[in-house]
């Protein structure tokens, strides 16, 4: 708890395709790889798979090659994974020869698909560009962003036109790689790419603290610029300090750079900076990214003064060249600039304005996003002129409403009762027949899959699961996940299901494990059985042994120090191995959701939140004006938590139907009153609450 469990399927993180999301890139296989075997695997520590992940994890590579020549020779099921860890130990050794003897031993498989990913960044790397012209049409998965830039450095060597696509790439990367910078630097050699380019790099690297990135970006322009953005990235009080006469175009940036790493850590140092000097001595362009970037950063601190920023930004902008012009500020900076509006008082002055105009500025693909599909339908109602001269708009925002209408999910919801509609849960779908059920039991992935799980090794099995599905029609998938969910794997069950769009199974999608003991449970701790579940679905997919990477176990994801101090709250004796016990831990976390509920009187976003993120963190969070639920959750200024509330919330609602009420209850109804500070006449906080 405090975290909910990062499950490799649950696609957190960058955006990718269906099959895409849930495969790890080569350097987190590696970071996963490296980290102690779970608890579950001393069982199985005699399985050779298992001895063979060990041994990878400590470098042993005498042991990997023992193991692998007696799986091997035994026939050994799982015998790829052991080859596999063998060979990914000794990549800097591998030659083209003996990875292509082992995909030909292994054909189709995933093990066979992520060794070539490992193959090719380490043939990137030798600039073997040969055999990387000969392994990358072989790539299946093809979601690895560093390989992409080795193959388009390629395709650029070939003569075509990348530059798009490699400054899509290049600016996407989560800090320096091999492949993406060698790719920039080649561009910009060619001139493809231009110095604008790499400034716009160096933005990005610093907006989201990348400083080997930023240090790489800058290199191609002057080497020389190498000891300021450290004082950047070390100490930009002192360099605002010490440089606040604009000497030249390149001074200016380096000085907006320096506004936004202060601001990330005082916005109001920030603003005093630009107010008192930098905002007479600017550029109206730089100008306007300096009042962006402060805005971002109070915004993501809920200060009150982020949208009034924020404004200043796009007026600057407007003064420094064409009229409508989109200036090249991120989708996440600008989404900022449209939350700071949001979380004004609902009769603020320009507030939708700005919500509108930081949106219409986003990208096209984030502009799709739900949220913002529905936030700029909310806009365009509010600014639409009144009567017949307005209908056009308010119908045009009734659209982009019913496009994202739906029972499933939060914004979804908000739409359809913005709408005044009613949606009624999907029907279920045909009964599969008894060859659509048999079919996925014999697919050989599958089943490795669910050996893997067995054995404790559940991400390896949950990607090799996850590449098996990939090309499943909506009726193969239906038919995958009722099979995961007969063996009660109900991360599978549940992620399988996801995927289908015209066939929905609520019972797939929206399983009750354990249906008696939660609602007996919830009955006597006095918590929404619904609720429990909607919380249950999103913190540990039914997984009871579930634990997450920082710590938090079981099936409601209790952090131990939570556990303990619940369990002495209600009489319980504690023993640490009681956390992922089934009853103990549903016991725990639901007489903690209760506690959270009464703290927060009553609101289910705000312990919901609370839940995820602490209750501190949303006792501050809910200081400053007070605004519609919707708009406060969209302000919660961790990814994470904002994430987590919109999921918990949504499965809740889909739940109470599920448990039997006939009807959607209303999701405004659930969320409950307009959010702000804490009623003077309400009980004090509870500061030993965990």
């Amino acid at each position: 708890m405090h975290s909910p469990l990062h499950l490799p399927a649950a696609g957190r993180g960058r955006r990718l395709g269906p099959a895409a999301a849930a495969l790890l890139s080569a350097a987190l296989l590696a970071a996963l790889l490296a980290a102690p075997l779970p608890h579950a695997l001393a069982q199985n520590g005699a399985d050779p798979v298992v001895q063979a992940r060990e041994a990878w994890r400590v470098k042993d590579r005498v042991r990997l090659a023992a193991l692998r020549d007696a799986a091997l020779a035994a026939g050994q099921p799982l015998a790829m994974w052991v080859h596999y860890f063998d060979l990914n130990a000794r990549l800097a050794d591998l030659q083209q020869p003996e990875f292509e003897a082992f995909a030909a031993r292994w054909p189709g498989t995933y093990v066979e698909d992520r060794l070539r990913n490992d193959w090719l960044l380490e043939l990137g790397k030798r600039r073997d560009w040969g055999n990387f012209r000969v392994e990358f049409p072989r790539f299946r998965m093809n979601d690895d962003r560093e390989v992409s830039c080795y193959a388009m450095l390629l395709q650029h060597q070939d003569g075509q036109d990348v530059r798009s696509a490699a400054k899509a790439a290049w600016y996407a990367q989560r800090d320096a790689d091999n492949g993406c910078q060698l790719l920039g630097q080649t561009l910009y050699d060619a001139r493809v790419l231009n110095a604008a380019d790499i400034w716009q790099e160096v933005r990005l690297s610093v907006e989201f603290n990348r400083p080997r990135a930023a240090a790489a970006a800058v290199a191609l322009l002057d080497p020389a610029h190498a000891a300021r953005l450290d004082a950047v990235f070390k100490d930009p009080g002192r360099l605002l300090r010490t440089r606040r006469d604009a000497e030249s175009p390149t001074s200016e940036r380096f000085q907006v750079l320096a506004l936004w790493r202060l601001a990330a850590s005082d916005p109001d140092a920030a603003f005093t900076q630009m107010e008192q000097h930098y905002a007479i001595h600017l550029s109206h362009a730089e100008a306007a990214h300096a009042w962006a970037g402060i805005a971002k950063q109070s915004a993501l601190k809920l200060q009150p003064r982020a949208d009034d920023y924020a404004r200043r930004a796009w007026r600057s902008w407007e003064r420094s060249g064409p009229a409508g012009a989109a200036p090249p500020w991120s989708d996440d900076m600008l989404a900022w600039h449209a939350r700071a509006a949001l979380r004004q008082g609902a009769d603020e002055p320009g507030r939708w304005s700005l919500v509108a105009r930081a949106i219409d500025a986003m990208s096209p693909a984030e502009q799709r996003d739900p949220a913002w599909v529905y936030w700029r339908a909310r806009a365009r109602l509010a600014l639409a002129r009144p009567g017949p001269e307005g209908e056009v708009e308010r119908q045009a925002a009734r659209s982009a409403l019913a496009s994202i209408a739906s029972p499933l999910t939060f914004y979804g919801l908000f739409a359809a009762e913005d709408l005044e509609l009613r949606p009624a849960l999907p029907s279920a779908p045909a009964p599969l027949t008894r060859a659509e059920l048999e079919a996925p039991r014999a697919l050989p992935g599958l089943n490795r899959a669910l050996q893997l799980i067995d054995l404790g090794l559940r991400s390896e099995g949950v990607r090799e699961w996850n590449y098996t599905l990939r090309g499943m029609g909506e009726r193969e998938l239906l038919a995958t996940a009722q099979w995961a969910c007969e063996r009660e794997v109900w991360d599978r069950c549940i992620n399988t299901s996801d995927r289908t769009r015209a066939e929905v199974d609520l019972a797939q999608r929206y399983p009750t494990p354990f249906r008696a003991q939660v609602t007996a449970r919830a009955r006597e701790v006095g918590v929404d059985p619904a609720f429990v579940y909607g919380l249950i679905r999103q913190e540990s997919r039914f997984i009871i042994d579930a634990r997450s990477s920082v710590g938090a176990s079981g099936l409601m994801q209790l952090m131990p120090a939570t556990a303990r101090w619940t369990a002495k709250k209600v009489g319980l004796d504690w023993r640490n191995e009681l956390i992922t016990d089934r009853d103990v831990n549903l016991l725990l976390g639901m007489s903690y959701l209760k506690l959270l509920l009464d703290e927060f009187g009553g609101s289910a976003v705000l312990a919901t939140a609370a839940y995820n993120a602490g209750p501190g963190r949303p006792r501050r969070w809910r200081e400053g004006a007070v605004v519609e639920a919707a708009a406060w959750v969209e302000g919660i200024p961790f990814n994470e938590t904002r994430d987590y509330v919109k999921k918990v919330v949504a499965n809740a609602i889909v739940y109470t139907a599920v448990l039997g009420t006939p009807q959607l209850p209303p999701l405004k109804t659930r969320l409950g009153a307009p959010i702000g500070p804490r009623e003077p006449g309400a009980p004090a906080p509870d500061r030993d609450l965990p």
